[in-house]
């Protein structure tokens, strides 16, 4: 159980340094339709890679139904990561990282219908502190740039986010490797985001700035999606997806900090107190959960 905490903990360190990539990327003339296409081609080739040289039997995919759902999976996966990098470049990163971040709690009503996991009062307090911490560390309060289609786009990611969330939860929860299900959800991204992204324009940006932007885009493909998603994906095995979901708004708090250190901005009193109240929900979320196991485990030798 605590490493799975610490595989969401870190996956959404990294996963807090995409708007970074969008921010030094898009100057160099890249949409958010060619960032997820580049994003999800990098993806694939990594984890097609590694699949070639450890386990191979990775490519094998069990009939139809889960092919479906890997195509299903990489629909939604396109769906967060484009709106994701449209939002930011509407609005700011501020504001489109609380947008995404309001699906825990689409996800914890997936969870409570499709998975039947019960919705504590600790997680529900919990979850609604975050989503306020959240509030607070974007800066939104202070007063941010509001574009309205920006917005929803923004709204459209948390959604395809909380989707994506509850079909990887279903394919691990098949016998399913988080390898491979990570493996073809970035091939369907990256399929489904190719032809309408011009990939000779995205040659062309290239070939015109190689040093800064080849090392960005790799980046991008890495750090903000091949390794988080792959532990992510892993922590799910153990942890409830609303569990796991509500710890992964810790990305705000990533991003906030990226934003103060690397891009100048400067955190005001709500940004200090957004990041003190998600660390300290994230505690208690953790708590809540290990005590919950230990009574499990208490009751099962209990009554063998």
């Amino acid at each position: 159980m605590k490493r799975a905490f610490l595989f969401v903990i870190v996956a959404c360190v990294m996963w807090g340094t995409s708007g970074i990539f969008v921010h030094f990327l898009s100057p160099y003339g890249f949409t958010a339709l060619q960032m997820t296409a580049v994003r999800g081609v990098i993806s694939f080739l990594c984890m097609a890679g590694f699949a070639l040289l450890f386990d191979r039997q990775q490519f094998k995919i069990r009939g139809f139904r889960e092919l479906v759902l890997y195509i299903a999976m990489g629909t939604t996966l396109f769906g967060t990561a484009f709106c994701y990098f449209q939002s930011m470049q509407m609005t700011s990163v501020s504001t489109a990282v609380v947008l995404m971040y309001i699906s825990p709690i689409y996800i914890l009503l997936f969870s409570v219908v499709v998975f039947h996991e019960r919705l504590g009062i600790v997680k529900g307090l919990s979850v609604l502190g975050i989503l306020v911490g959240c509030i607070l560390t974007s800066g939104i309060i202070g007063g941010g740039r509001f574009n309205l289609p920006g917005v929803l786009i923004g709204v459209l990611s948390g959604v395809s986010y909380a989707i994506y969330n509850i079909l990887a939860k279903v394919a691990v929860r098949r016998g399913g490797s988080p390898i491979k299900a990570t493996m073809y959800s970035f091939l369907f991204m990256a399929v489904i985001a190719a032809i309408p992204s011009h990939p000779t324009l995205i040659a062309s940006y290239i070939a015109a700035s190689p040093l800064p932007t080849v090392p960005l885009l790799i980046g991008l493909g890495l750090c903000t999606c091949v390794l988080p998603y792959f532990l992510f994906n892993s922590s799910l095995k153990t942890l409830p997806s609303g569990t796991a979901s509500a710890m992964s708004i810790i990305e705000p708090l990533s991003a906030s900090i990226f934003s103060f250190t690397l891009l100048g901005e400067e955190p005001d009193a709500f940004s200090i107190a957004g990041i003190v109240l998600i660390l300290g929900c994230v505690i208690l979320l953790e708590q809540n959960e290990m005590h919950r196991d230990k009574t499990t485990v208490s009751e099962q030798t209990e009554n063998p």
